[in-house]
């Protein structure tokens, strides 16, 4: 066989190849690069990238990189945890009130308190999805409702002090060896998740339930225990989160939390995780959530309002829908 005829034969097998690649593993790398680009371009006389600004962005989206990460769970065995929002708040209040009347243990009060909130909602979430066989989203969305109100009603919609520099410098102002302490809580997480999702039986287990419920469970696999346990976790990495928000803010608030969704489910899904299960990534979720954090940053520094920030985040979504449903379709 000749050389031309063997680079004519190849070449359309390399087109082939790059057609049928699976955009969902770097459309997260690509859009992060290029939004820091274009930031970069269009705001360096605005303090975009100085260091300050860099580790603000990390900073900021600590807490939603959290969130994330239990969303990853939830989402790739085949389920969707709407009352992340609302978990946070209800979280980061209980932590704050058992602060407020155990002084003399305030970091196991509040670090019990916060932790039960959020495990409590995933208890109720999972129950209800999981052995009453509810659907998640028609669950989760009634729940997000409820501890919403219950936020509210639990100190009268007043903020409440947390003052104990112990909680405070571990959840949110203090550093180790130079490292902000929200930047180790993420790093933590990230590394934890991503091994559990990938390199345990468990997550092979809940990506099977995502992919085929029926399937998994004829193999052995206890779907049920699955479904409870991703919404344990989901409720539990948004109690982490209130208690990152209310460490940083040094104050708990009804208002935490309530508009992280939409920054959470975009993050995840651009991340490459699909909406109707059976594959997830945590660290796209991290790009993500990093990406999310860069361009609600960029946007403020142009100048654009919160209603534009929202419409932007709506687009990303939509184009990370489009490309999630275009590969499943495959």
């Amino acid at each position: 066989m000749t050389a031309p005829q063997t680079a004519t034969r190849s070449t359309p097998s390399l087109l082939n190849r790059l057609a049928g690649a699976n955009l969902q593993h770097y459309v997260v790398y690509v859009g992060f690069l290029a939004i820091f680009l274009f930031f970069a371009v269009v705001l360096r006389d605005s303090g975009f990238l100085t260091q300050r600004n860099l580790v603000n962005i990390i900073l900021q989206t600590a807490p939603v990189t959290i969130m994330a990460i239990g969303l990853v769970f939830a989402l790739s065995a085949g389920e969707i945890d709407l009352s992340i929002g609302s978990t946070v708040a209800v979280s980061a209040l209980g932590g704050a009130i058992a602060m407020a009347a155990f002084p003399q243990a305030a970091l196991l009060a509040g670090l019990g308190a916060g932790l039960g909130m959020g495990l409590l909602v995933g208890l109720v979430n999972g129950a209800l999805v999981a052995y009453l066989r509810l659907p998640s989203f028609l669950v989760t969305l009634a729940t997000m409702g409820l501890f919403a109100g219950v936020a509210r009603s639990l100190t009268q919609l007043r903020s409440i002090p947390v003052t104990d520099p112990v909680f405070t410098s571990l959840f949110g102002s203090g550093n180790l060896f130079g490292i902000p302490s929200l930047v180790i809580w993420t790093i933590a997480a990230v590394a934890i998740g991503h091994f559990i999702f990938r390199q345990t039986k468990y997550g092979a287990h809940v990506l099977a339930t995502g992919d085929n419920a029926r399937a998994a469970m004829v193999t052995g696999i206890k779907v049920r225990r699955v479904r409870l346990s991703v919404f344990l976790i989901s409720g539990a990495m948004a109690g982490l989160a209130g208690l990152l928000y209310s460490g940083r803010l040094q104050a708990a608030k009804y208002t935490l939390g309530e508009t992280d969704l939409m920054t959470v489910i975009a993050a995840v899904i651009v991340g490459g995780t699909l909406l109707n299960g059976g594959k997830g990534s945590i660290i796209g979720a991290l790009v993500g959530s990093l990406m999310m954090g860069m361009l609600n940053n960029g946007l403020i520094l142009m100048g654009l309002s919160v209603s534009d920030q929202m419409i932007v985040r709506g687009l990303i979504i939509l184009v990370a829908v489009a490309v999630s449903l275009r590969e499943t379709s495959r």
